[in-house]
């Protein structure tokens, strides 16, 4: 080895020694999601834990993205910020069944499912120093995105049994370094559906303390109780907030993976200008597709949402029979449980050996808190499969008892 070359190998080393993950990851391993997905697997059990529909959306749509293929429609990049078809759509749709008026051109944005559009929401809107108050539990990458910004989250925490945002508590979290307010509703796990009184307390706050709003609305139109209301809409947010939606829940497509943000144009220009260097554009043809699914009638919403509603149902009941308490969710496709009625408050090992208990396989909620104690009991199962499969893991829970 040369001087020059044993030099190189020298200077080399202590880049090789520190870890190779960013630092702000180091405390996010692989999801939960992917862990009792692959346990399901090993053991033949029935998923309950990770949220993806066992059955395709309708056949119309896979067909438009079909003919979309075959037309050349989409097959090279699309435009940055969407096709022009399906911006047109989702403004119409937000202006359909919310009342809000949204320019296609600038106010307007596709990503890859709502997971990009949190992570370019988030990259764009904070630096290093911010705080994020976010509702725990929440989803797991909200808390990993907000780690790539160099930004702090701040939870505040929903208690079961009604999960409700206690809005003194709020208040009290706001310090002069928060930035923004990170919603989900309705709420991934819990289920719980923000009301009209509780949002427009929160859209107050954002208002009195001149913070930014990004709010996660995947599950739009799957609330069983009362109505979705996005914060968007009240007095004083429109200027603030970023809304994200998606295909993926509403039409059962969720490989295809499109989602969208809606906003005042200067926030959604801060956004595309981090969006487009995570994937720049994606699913040409399948935009085609879903800009034709959101003009389906109303009756396919109301037939989705009730459909979901005696998914619910079946399995809440057959839960409640095999020992659980169940918290009825108010909306999207999950149900928290509590396992404390069989003498257990250790959710992850109890999800853990669910699989050869009974050969199903659930999440458990304490991976979406920060205090993990606070969820240390509280198990997800979703209801987005066919009846016979759950039907047959109410039978399979049963032997529990």
């Amino acid at each position: 080895m040369t001087p020059m070359t044993q030099g190189r190998a020298t200077q080399g080393t202590p880049a090789r020694e520190r870890p190779l993950l960013n630092r702000r990851l180091a405390a996010f391993g692989t999801t939960i999601f992917a862990e009792m997905s692959a346990l399901a697997v090993r053991t033949g059990s029935i998923n309950l834990g990770q949220g993806f529909p066992d059955t395709d959306g309708p056949e119309e749509i896979r067909e438009a993205a079909v003919r979309a293929l075959r037309e050349g429609k989409g097959n090279q990049y699309p435009p940055g910020p969407g096709v022009p078809e399906l911006r047109a759509a989702v403004a119409a749709h937000q202006e359909r069944f919310y009342g809000l008026t949204w320019s296609p051109e600038t106010e307007v944005l596709v990503t890859t499912g709502a997971t990009e559009a949190i992570a370019a929401s988030l990259l764009a809107l904070l630096e290093p120093g911010d705080e994020v108050i976010a509702f725990e539990p929440y989803y797991d990458s909200y808390a990993a995105c907000i780690a790539l910004a160099g930004a702090q989250r701040v939870p505040l925490t929903l208690r079961a049994p009604a999960f409700r945002p206690d809005l003194d508590e709020l208040r009290a979290l706001i310090t002069p370094r928060t930035r923004l307010l990170l919603l989900n509703t309705p709420h991934n796990p819990t289920g719980a559906v923000l009301t009209p009184e509780e949002l427009s307390g929160i859209a107050a706050l954002a208002v009195e303390h001149d913070l930014l709003v990004v709010t996660d609305e995947v599950y739009e139109h799957l609330v069983f109780t009362g109505a979705h209301h996005p914060i968007a809409a009240l007095p004083g947010m429109r200027g603030r907030t970023v809304s994200i939606s998606s295909s993926g829940k509403t039409f059962s497509y969720t490989g295809w993976k499109i989602g969208w943000v809606t906003g005042d144009a200067p926030l959604v220009a801060a956004v595309r200008a981090a969006k487009q260097y995570l994937t720049f554009v994606s699913g040409g043809p399948f935009q085609y597709a879903i800009a034709e699914a959101l003009t389906l009638p109303d009756a396919f919403f109301t037939d989705f949402r009730e459909g979901m509603r005696r998914k619910r149902d079946l399995l809440a009941k057959g839960l409640r029979a095999a020992g659980f308490q169940v918290y009825e969710p108010e909306g999207t496709y999950f149900i928290t449980t509590d396992i404390s009625p069989f003498g257990d408050e250790d959710a992850g090992a109890f999800c853990r050996a669910l699989p050869e208990r009974c050969g199903v396989a659930a999440v458990p909620n304490s991976v979406f808190y920060d205090d993990p104690e606070a969820g240390r009991s509280q198990v997800r199962f979703t209801f987005c499969k066919k009846d016979e499969v759950l039907e047959e893991a109410v039978e399979r829970l049963a032997r529990l008892g």
